[in-house]
């Protein structure tokens, strides 16, 4: 097997993509208190209330413990609460309080400008070829991830 050039890589120039967005949301969310992962629970939270710790990890795409520490931390800075299920008693429905409407707002405003800027950068049509790319690079990948 022969080497490859790490400039011919294509997973390094998505890692520093990914890497650039995540310093940029941070540091933009800071002055809001919340961190990226925080912001995603909130936003998800924000069109999906009542929802399951689970169900909002897959959409927050992190693993449900770490999913529960977020939630924790919300939930002590009085930011969702968390009830539960009607019917399935060992379930518990999360939903935003006040407080973490008011943060959500503000931040979602933050992370709002930095997507707009993101998308200036490219034409319509840039834009639509670069999202049907990246999602052709995440269905090879997921097919070529070996099932465990």
């Amino acid at each position: 097997m022969t080497s490859m050039p790490v400039s011919e890589r294509l997973g390094s120039h998505l890692k520093r993509a990914e890497q650039a967005l995540n310093a940029t949301k941070t540091a933009v969310l800071k002055p809001a208190g919340v961190t990226v992962a925080q912001y995603s629970a909130l936003l998800h939270l924000s069109t999906n209330p009542g929802i399951s710790a689970a169900a909002l990890s897959r959409l927050c795409v992190v693993t449900p413990p770490t999913m529960n520490t977020i939630l924790n931390n919300l939930q002590d800075r009085g930011l969702i609460e968390r009830t539960p299920h009607e019917w399935h008693k060992n379930v518990l429905e999360t939903r935003l309080t006040d407080e973490g409407r008011t943060v959500m707002a503000d931040a979602d405003g933050r992370a709002v400008r930095v997507e707009r800027a993101l998308a200036a950068e490219f034409t319509d049509e840039e834009r639509d070829a670069l999202v049907g790319l990246l999602g052709r690079c995440v269905a090879l990948l997921e097919r070529e991830r070996p099932q465990v």
